[in-house]
């Protein structure tokens, strides 16, 4: 159950095939939090990497919180995830391989917790975008032309 969606990273599935998803806690602070809850966080160019046996997330960039004063930090600081060991290990292994990469989906409170969407993708070429772009026209089209028949009858 997603109580409330933060962000969206809306390129992601424009620009990678996804290959599997999982859910990840954040490690955050106070301030960090409550600018969440204003939905001021941008995902865009965000990914993450494994570091000594941990997970990291780059380049997200929550916004200051107005009223935190001395207590906010950088808005685009590294921000550890919260997974098992046995997620982390497996996500590892599945990294390693050439041109698989981990991209945050989404940012979300789940039970008054902040969550992220992980994704395992592997990157599309531009023949992949192209190919995307012709299907979904063709499929618009149809849609159209059924609806068009329809509203004829």
């Amino acid at each position: 159950m997603v109580s409330k969606i933060v962000a969206t990273n809306r390129q992601a599935r424009r620009n990678y095939f996804v290959l599997e998803t999982l859910e990840a806690g954040l490690q955050l602070t106070g301030c960090e939090v409550k600018s969440l809850r204003n939905h001021r966080a941008n995902l865009k160019d965000s990914f993450a990497r494994v570091q000594e046996g941990e997970i990291f997330l780059y380049n997200l960039h929550i916004s200051p919180y107005e009223q935190g004063g001395r207590f906010n930090l950088e808005p685009k600081r590294r921000r550890k995830l919260l997974l098992k060991k046995k997620e982390i290990n497996d996500l590892i292994g599945q990294t390693s391989q050439r041109g698989l990469t981990l991209i945050p989906l989404a940012i979300y409170f789940k039970r008054g917790y902040a969550k992220i969407e992980l994704a395992l993708v592997k990157g599309k070429r531009q023949y992949d975008k192209r190919q995307q772009i012709i299907k979904e026209t063709q499929r618009q089209e149809m849609d159209r032309a059924l609806k068009f028949k329809r509203q004829k009858r």
